[in-house]
């Protein structure tokens, strides 16, 4: 099901990832599961693949990827 606020996205993405990244999970979530008929699976690889187009993982957070901070 959508995710209304960040409080209800999943530990391993509240306790990992900064708010923005949290914020850019949720919407690319909410949209998955709305496009592709509630599959939850898919929803969650949509939205972990929109966060690594702006953040990448060093070895122990995620940061904003330099190419990016314009």
């Amino acid at each position: 099901m959508p995710y209304k606020a960040l409080s209800d996205l999943p530990n391993s993405v509240r306790e990992h990832l900064p708010k923005h990244a949290q914020e850019i999970y949720q919407a690319a979530y909410n949209n998955a599961w709305d496009e592709y008929g509630h599959e939850e699976e898919r929803a969650h690889r949509v939205a972990w693949s929109a966060v690594k187009k702006k953040y990448e993982k060093d070895e122990s957070s995620w940061k904003w990827k330099a190419r990016d901070m314009d």
